[in-house]
């Protein structure tokens, strides 16, 4: 489906001829229907968001792969959202942070996993045991098998690609 129109009629087209089978797709990955629909929606949604034109040759492979980044994200805030309320779980009632704030750490904490994403596994430990658990470069070396240069290279690395990533 190559399609000179703009990318709103481009959608428009891909939603009407396969909207029906993205949701099927998604609802085989979920299991069940619960965020089909809206992961559906998110895929069209990411469609749009693109600021280049796209020219869709084969329209369910172009559609699969959105959808795929877009049910990643998915299962990637879920387990955020599991960590974060493991670790309320695990406060003293005392300390346990007000629903405004817990929402802005959450929050935090998703936008700071999309900005790594991408990025080799052992870079983004080193930089969140920097940052988050707070351990110095020779515990971060001694955690992951390394040597503090490449725990420095790695947080650098990580740290960059946060601030680009801003921008």
């Amino acid at each position: 489906m190559a399609s000179p129109q703009g990318l709103p009629g481009l959608v428009n087209d891909l939603y009407s001829d396969h909207h029906g089978w993205l949701l099927g797709w998604m609802r085989r990955r979920l299991g069940h229907g619960h965020h089909a629909d809206d992961l559906a929606q998110d895929t069209f949604v990411r469609i749009l968001s693109k600021r280049e034109s796209v020219v869709v040759r084969e329209p369910r492979a172009f559609l699969t792969l959105i959808a795929q980044r877009v049910l990643a994200n998915h299962y990637r805030r879920q387990d955020i959202e599991r960590a974060w309320l493991e670790t309320l779980k695990a406060m003293p009632e005392e300390a346990v942070p007000s629903p405004e704030v817990q929402a802005i750490v959450l929050e935090t904490l998703l936008d700071i996993a999309q900005r790594l994403d991408g990025l080799p596994r052992i870079v983004r430990r080193a930089f969140l045991l920097s940052q988050i658990d707070g351990l110095g470069h020779a515990a971060i070396a001694a955690e992951l098998g390394v040597s503090v240069t490449t725990v420095k290279r790695h947080i650098v690395r990580a740290g960059q690609q946060c601030y680009f990533a801003q921008g």
